[in-house]
């Protein structure tokens, strides 16, 4: 005993320099949203909290529901009660284990009187975790909790970027079907005035056929847009996880975003992404698995001890019984699996070099993510400028061919063609009003928010 406890006291003070801590590694961030959006502001539109970036109050109500009765995000509520609970056994293994063991004997020699032993004792057992592997399973089932926690937040920011996706196409949609129908209207008309001109001579029946065959397309293109709206409705609810339904919703003029998106520095994804985050606890796993490998080349050293009430003490059976008392210390060294051991020590070194790798490419990922929406945002803005311009132009120019129609200088042909223009341009600019509201949400997204407000 007192040898195993001179070993052990040695193991322990050479044993504390074996294992370095967790350190993350040398990253490069400087230029992660490429040249053109760099910056050194630290202010983010990730600082921004839900309900101030999404302001329409029905989109507010959906998203409450969506993070109350969504089921991936429920899930994640188990994930995490799981992690919680393996973290929870990690720290248990650095305390005693005892076991009741009750124990009773009943006894005769060739048909003499029977003799009654017993033996009620408590058993105690204690891993001292001389070289680590105890502290690096805690340290590597932390991280693991963690790592569930930002799971979850993962999940929480898709669920609210995706609520609000459909919310604003939802409101594209409505615009672009109330644009349509408007159309389709004035082209039933337009086609009662062809067959009229037909009727008086003034134009043909390939005109008046070229006419009807406009007016049909765009009359199902009314109902494509019904059934993309429906469609949209019953994706909406999925999310929010009911039945199917009609959402009460505003109008897409009536959105108000930010005009500046300020994207922060680059080292802030460490902080905010949740699966930049996510993967870093993945690689604080694989390094603390990696010391625990190590950790099992070295000999484990285990207190025990037994303390009871006995009527068996050697030979003679005692009545009343004894107290019963006993304590023992062993020492186990690997030999014959030690090639095992230090194979697994090798895994683990080549899965820490792999999360490494994961996290590095993680940050990249999130880097062109943060591009990508900047990207977006400013072509949406330039492109609706050119676009609003478009629109102004084509309106004139119906309005120049109706006033050229009246006085017999152009034909009708001419009046349908500038209108069917017109409607593809004014298509156009709800769907670029869409996409640049659509890139304020992927850069909210990319920038990692959406998280918990009691963070």
């Amino acid at each position: 005993m007192r040898n195993i406890l001179i070993i052990g006291s040695v193991a322990w003070l050479t044993g504390c320099g074996l294992y370095k801590p967790y350190n993350r590694p040398e990253i490069q961030t400087d230029g992660l949203y490429g040249a053109a959006y760099e910056t050194a502001d630290t202010t983010s539109l990730a600082s921004l909290e839900w309900q101030e970036l999404f302001t329409d109050p029905y989109l507010q109500e959906l998203i409450v529901d969506g993070l109350s009765n969504n089921t991936d995000l429920q899930t994640t509520y188990w994930r995490v009660k799981q992690a919680e609970a393996t973290l929870t056994t990690s720290k248990l293994a650095f305390l005693p284990s005892f076991f009741f063991t009750p124990e009773g004997n009943l006894s005769s020699f060739d048909g003499g009187t029977a003799t009654k032993t017993y033996n009620v004792s408590v058993v105690a057992s204690w891993e001292i975790d001389v070289f680590g592997k105890l502290q690096n399973a805690k340290k590597r089932s932390k991280a693991a909790y963690l790592q569930s926690l930002e799971y979850r937040q993962a999940v929480r920011t898709q669920l609210i970027a995706a609520i609000a996706n459909h919310y604003y196409l939802l409101l594209m949609l409505d615009t672009q079907y109330d644009i349509t129908v408007q159309t389709a209207a004035i082209w039933k008309e337009s086609v009662e005035t062809m067959r009229a001109m037909k009727e008086a001579g003034m134009t043909t029946e390939a005109a008046v056929a070229q006419t009807e065959g406009t007016y049909f397309s765009i009359e199902a293109s009314v109902h494509d847009l019904y059934q993309q709206i429906i469609e949209t409705e019953n994706s909406l609810a999925l999310l929010l996880g009911e039945l199917p339904r009609h959402y009460e919703r505003g109008t897409l003029r009536e959105q108000q975003l930010p005009l500046k998106l300020m994207a922060g520095v680059p080292l802030q994804l460490l902080t905010n992404r949740p699966d930049v985050k996510s993967a870093e606890l993945s690689l604080i796993q694989a390094h603390y698995a990696t010391n625990e490998a190590r950790a099992s080349l070295y000999p484990s050293i285990t207190l025990s001890g037994l303390a009871g009430w006995t009527n068996s003490a050697g030979t003679y059976i005692v009545n009343p019984g004894k107290i019963l008392l006993n304590a023992a210390a062993s020492l186990t060294q690997p030999l014959f699996n030690k090639g095992l051991n230090r194979a697994q020590v090798k895994i683990a070194e080549a899965q820490r070099q792999e999360a490494i790798l994961s996290f590095q490419q993680t940050l990249l990922n999130a880097g062109v993510e943060v591009n990508n929406a900047l990207t977006q945002y400013q072509t949406a803005r330039d492109k609706q400028v050119l676009r609003a311009q478009q629109v102004a132009s084509l309106e004139t120019a119906v309005e120049s061919t109706e006033l050229l129609m009246t006085h017999g200088s152009t034909t009708y042909l001419e009046i349908l063609t500038a209108r069917q223009t017109l409607l593809s341009a004014q298509l156009s600019q709800v769907s670029d009003r869409f996409n640049e509201i659509q890139s304020v949400i992927s850069l909210y997204h990319a920038l990692g928010r959406g998280r918990e407000i009691t963070e």
